[in-house]
């Protein structure tokens, strides 16, 4: 490495570095947000697997076990969990089941294609979308339907098991893609776009449906959570790729007319937790959702520490070293991106930046340059 790395006093110092959501003038330097993630064993340990795929549990937990050794070498932490499988004999008898996910209510399935899953729209034009919105809304209308289509039906007894076993409930309902991804993937790309210039009326409702729908799922798992709208865990998130295709007029006729009322909804005071990731180059976008005064967002690696804060400097920043160049480690063009941010940060004692990627961490990003960045935030990333 190009610079020494007081291993034991970083993370002394990392520590203290998230207090007061990274703004905290105790701090003493810019927080280090990258933790890894359980796809980048197999590049670091020569393994084969699918990063996005399925990986047995047993394989997991001795890939993890391995990768956490090496990692206490390196940068001085164990970093991905290490979640032993229990014996068949004592493996839970039930489990909450699973139920139907947001894009099946628009019609969609959710396709493994060896590697990952997708989303897979069957709306192909705009009288399949008026179609398929009718059905949704009549839907979301009926409360009692809407739970009925959502739940399977050995759910009241299966998760009444769970709970006189183990005592636990089911989630809430507290993130989703994002309503602009979620209608490219149901409807398409190029049709949403057209959408805006030839039928604004449809485009707007389908951004209104949109939004019924995640209203609708909140309310449901408030209540099968075991809370009520008053006792209810406030905060939500959306990871919402897409946004970007959108000018700032389309979006606020869209993806910003959904978050609007999710927010009001699910997280309505100023302290409430309120997250945004969109790993695409949206800069035009941050104007309109500065509104939202979002707790910490992730943007795409082309945005700036410098734009993000001329709109937002109460949000937590997290990011923004590009992905592939963390995946490529490089060592003088980590430096050189970490450097950038944190002088950044730094500029008239803003703050407010959890350095990690703007994006995935993929395979094949090593634990070496993992190091580099510590080095680097130690070096030029002193408050």
């Amino acid at each position: 490495m190009k610079f020494d790395l007081d291993i034991e006093q970083f993370w002394k110092d990392e520590e203290i570095s998230h207090e007061g959501n990274c703004f905290s003038k105790s701090t003493p330097q810019v927080a280090l947000g990258i933790r890894m993630s359980d796809e980048c064993v197999f590049a670091e340990l020569g393994e084969e697997g699918q990063p996005w795929g399925y990986t047995p549990p047993e394989r997991r937990y001795e890939l993890n076990c391995r990768y956490n050794e090496k990692a206490r070498q390196i940068v001085g932490r164990p970093l991905l969990a290490e979640s032993k499988p229990l014996p068949k004999e004592q493996q839970p008898k039930v489990t909450i089941p699973h139920y139907r996910q947001i894009g099946e209510i628009f019609g969609g399935e959710y396709v493994f294609d060896g590697q990952t899953t997708w989303l897979k729209g069957s709306l192909d034009d705009s009288d399949a979308l008026k179609k398929k919105l009718d059905e949704v809304n009549a839907l979301t209308a009926d409360p009692e339907a809407f739970r009925s289509f959502v739940l399977p039906a050995d759910w009241d007894e299966r998760c009444r098991a769970v709970y006189e076993l183990h005592g636990s409930r089911p989630g809430q309902f507290r993130s989703i893609r994002g309503p602009v991804t979620l209608a490219t993937s149901v409807f398409g790309v190029e049709n949403l776009l057209f959408l805006y210039y030839d039928d604004e009326e449809l485009y707007t409702r389908f951004a209104d449906t949109i939004g019924d729908v995640v209203l609708a799922y909140i309310d449901l798992f408030i209540k099968e959570s075991g809370h009520t709208d008053e006792d209810f865990v406030h905060g939500f998130s959306f990871a919402d790729d897409d946004s970007n295709l959108l000018t700032p007029d389309m979006y606020k006729s869209f993806g910003y007319r959904v978050l609007k009322r999710v927010f009001e909804k699910a997280a309505p005071n100023p302290e409430d937790y309120r997250f945004q990731h969109s790993d695409s180059a949206m800069g035009h976008l941050i104007p309109l959702l500065a509104d939202f005064n979002l707790t910490a967002c992730n943007f795409g690696p082309t945005v700036t520490v410098q734009e993000i804060r001329k709109y937002m400097p109460k949000t937590r920043i997290d990011g923004q070293l590009a992905p592939f160049t963390f995946m490529r480690n490089n060592e003088d063009d980590i430096i050189a991106e970490v450097r950038r941010d944190c002088e950044a940060a730094k500029e008239n004692d803003l703050r407010g930046l959890n350095l990690t990627t703007a994006g995935s961490i993929n395979n094949g990003s090593l634990l070496t340059s993992m190091r580099v960045v510590m080095a680097a935030i130690q070096k030029y990333g002193r408050y």
